[in-house]
């Protein structure tokens, strides 16, 4: 009867400082582990990346019959997805190039330093607000084109999209969805405007790009162009945050990993990678199957939610040599940090530079520095799993 409750205790805020207790009795509960809300949850590495992979789960809401406006790339299935992915991808730069993902490499670095001059000896700061959201978000906004001073406006949308794609227990809609819905309107209606300001004006910015398309055939509709600008504005910087402050706090309880990076500085790449499974910024994934699906005698009905626990995988002893210990220098980290499959996060160059960018800056300067509060807050979804606020003390 405890199985059935899973899925409820691991996104109770309670369990937010360290759901990984209940991420080994998932796996230790079987591979299909049915939840008393009629979904089901799934936690073995090889099970959750088999499926990430499976054309047959769909991640498009609408396979569950929920009705409503057509989602974000992020929630289709291909064909649709490969065609909206392909050209929300084009103004990053052709495949195999450098493009505008590592041409933004020195400004990175900058908007790094000039974060870091407000780190004095002797002051406490917010890791979270001083920090590991200054810098996504301002990267994003210069990719896109969007206004820094807009970014209160656009955190308060976010906030509140964040809030409703939270994974739930039971299927149930709530008050959050309508807020979502209405966040998604109002936050794509601004990035609309923003774009139609530079129809017929050549701009460097991602929005000029989209909406000064010269083929027909690669131009996005109203709507997509709505949708997708949203989901780049929120992917771009919401992940990233999780990931830079889980880091943070990793290496200021683990002395030893940080003296090594500290004199070995080269294994960043390495510890980056560990991070994105020890420690990942997303934590669930769900999915929906249009056709039965069996996993290891058990069959899954088509309509069914499936919640893929991808920090259970991280931590799959079956998988990974001692999952609980943190390795920087980690061999064979396959990790389910990024997802997988067709869905596989199309941010994760934008996401490893930045968070190696910021670690990297931070390193030299966290030997003296300690936790103010251990565990610190967390944000309330249990999905984006990361500190609200993550005090230090240099």
């Amino acid at each position: 009867m405890d199985s059935e409750t899973l899925l409820a205790r691991i996104t109770d805020y309670a369990s937010r400082p360290d759901p990984y207790p209940l991420y080994a009795e998932l796996r230790e509960a079987g591979p299909v582990v049915w939840q008393a809300g009629g979904n089901c949850l799934i936690g073995g590495y090889h099970h959750v990346a088999a499926l990430l992979h499976d054309p047959r789960m769909s991640a498009d809401p609408r396979t569950g019959g929920e009705l409503g406006h057509k989602p974000p790339f992020l929630r289709l299935d291909d064909p649709e997805h490969h065609r909206l992915r392909n050209l929300a991808m084009r103004p990053f730069g052709p495949p195999h190039s450098p493009g505008r993902v590592d041409g933004m490499r020195g400004e990175i670095r900058r908007i790094t330093e000039e974060l870091m001059t407000s780190f004095e000896p002797g002051r406490q700061v917010d890791i979270v607000d001083d920090f590991a959201y200054p810098l996504p978000v301002t990267v994003i906004c210069r990719l896109l084109g969007v206004p820094h001073e807009d970014e209160p406006l656009f955190r308060a949308w976010s906030d509140v999209l964040v809030t409703a794609a939270d994974v739930r227990p039971d299927a149930d809609s709530t008050e959050s969805d309508k807020a979502g819905d209405q966040a998604r309107i109002e936050m794509g209606g601004y990035l609309l405007e923003l774009a139609e300001r530079r129809r017929g004006k050549p701009s460097e910015d991602m929005l000029g790009a989209f909406v000064n398309e010269p083929d027909p055939a690669l131009r996005l509709t109203q709507e997509e162009l709505a949708e997708t600008a949203v989901l780049l504005l929120i992917a771009g910087h919401e992940t990233t945050v999780n990931l830079i402050t889980n880091g943070v706090l990793t290496l200021l309880r683990r002395p030893d990993s940080l003296d090594l990076l500290r004199r070995e500085p080269h294994l960043l790449p390495s510890a980056v990678e560990e991070l994105l499974r020890y420690e990942p910024p997303v934590h669930m994934r769900e999915r929906i199957p249009h056709a039965d699906i069996d996993i290891a005698g058990t069959t899954i009905p088509r309509g069914t939610s499936v919640v893929l626990a991808l920090a259970s995988g991280n931590r799959d002893p079956k998988r990974f040599h001692e999952p609980d210990r943190f390795d920087p220098a980690r061999p064979d980290n396959q990790h389910l940090g990024f997802g997988g499959g067709i869905h596989l996060c199309y941010g994760a160059p934008l996401a490893r530079l930045e968070a190696q960018a910021a670690l990297g800056a931070l390193l030299p300067h966290l030997g003296t520095a300690g936790l103010v509060q251990d565990p610190p807050p967390y944000r309330q979804n249990a999905m984006l799993r990361g500190p609200r606020h993550l005090h230090v003390q240099f």
